[in-house]
């Protein structure tokens, strides 16, 4: 089915163009026109070798874009003592790199020194969530690659146990509305989280409290089977959602179960408006892909970059 889907401080937040700024669905049409099959090629082979690959895509143009906008530099690789974002405490857990570098490498011989790999990223999330059951869409494209990465601005990111007031503030500062923040939300759809993002609700909860009283009872013991209190095991975790490798709106289905992962899940059910989209796209897969697509394009329009890398790890 290929259906058309820390808290950051104000002195840490950084300009971003507005969105769509010379961004063009057709931009490559005629310096690239091979550009999205190459694409689509360097996903689908990854993903059949490692069912894993559409979710860490997702989550790595998610990253990407949350910090100086969608300008590929959660890519870049640390240098010296300089630490890159990819070496920051949120990302240490990214994975399939290999995927955008298969997708430029094969760029670069067809179409030298045109696509950005931030596009290339871009592309890659998209074909994830559609080779995963989701929907597909128009990628506007045309973004540039940035030339900083600092592991020390991945606090931008939003964590798993942030409430919805750190949520909301958190997204709009990228100019996303709480719609786009439960849309994108939806992304946890796919993937798998270690058990450090998640023992905050599942062991000394509180003073008083050892389980986050929110959670099913026993979802909540599952997840202590899984994850004790002194974890030793370093993979140990839970998926996000009871159909992980399909893009679906199972995961909201679950948050209303008392069945979600993470405190920042959680935390969508604590407001009217955001409690009533959870149950809209609950309800309505069709209406969550069409919040997902257009919260997508809202969010990867965020640009920032300044160049096209010939090596998506390294600045030219």
């Amino acid at each position: 089915m290929e259906t058309i889907v820390a808290l950051a401080f104000a002195f840490l937040v950084f300009p971003f163009s507005s969105p769509a700024q010379a961004l063009s669905s057709n931009y490559y049409d005629h310096t690239c026109p091979q550009l999205e099959s190459i694409v689509r090629s360097a996903v689908q082979k990854a993903m059949s070798n490692d069912k894993t690959v559409p979710a860490a895509l997702l989550r790595m143009h998610f990253h990407d874009c949350f910090i100086r906008g969608c300008d590929a530099s959660v890519l870049l690789n640390s240098k010296g003592k300089s630490k890159a974002e990819k070496d920051g405490p949120p990302n240490i857990s990214l994975h399939a790199f290999y995927v955008i570098d298969n997708a430029k490498k094969e760029l670069e011989s067809k179409c030298p020194g045109i696509v950005s790999c931030a596009d290339i990223l871009a592309l890659a999330a998209r074909d994830a969530v559609a080779m995963s059951g989701g929907p597909s869409w128009e990628v506007p494209k045309g973004r540039k690659d940035g030339r900083i990465s600092l592991a020390s601005e991945t606090r931008q990111l939003p964590a798993p146990i942030f409430n919805i007031s750190q949520l909301k503030q958190n997204f709009a500062q990228r100019g996303l509305s709480i719609k786009d923040l439960v849309a994108l939300s939806g992304g946890h759809s796919l993937g798998f989280s270690h058990c450090s993002s998640f023992q905050n609700r599942i062991h000394n909860f509180n003073a008083t409290l050892d389980v986050d009283p929110t959670m099913n009872p026993s979802f909540a013991s599952k997840l202590r089977s899984v994850c004790p209190a002194h974890n030793k095991v370093k993979n140990a975790g839970s998926p996000l959602d009871s159909s992980n490798l399909i893009f679906d709106n199972a995961y909201y289905k679950l948050l209303l179960q008392g069945n979600s992962i993470f405190s920042s899940d959680q935390a969508l059910l604590t407001t009217p408006k955001t409690k009533a989209l959870v149950s809209k796209f609950a309800s309505s897969q069709k209406a969550f892909e069409k919040a997902f697509v257009e919260s997508m394009i809202k969010m990867s329009s965020l640009t920032g970059g300044q160049e096209i890398r010939l090596d998506c790890r390294v600045v030219r």
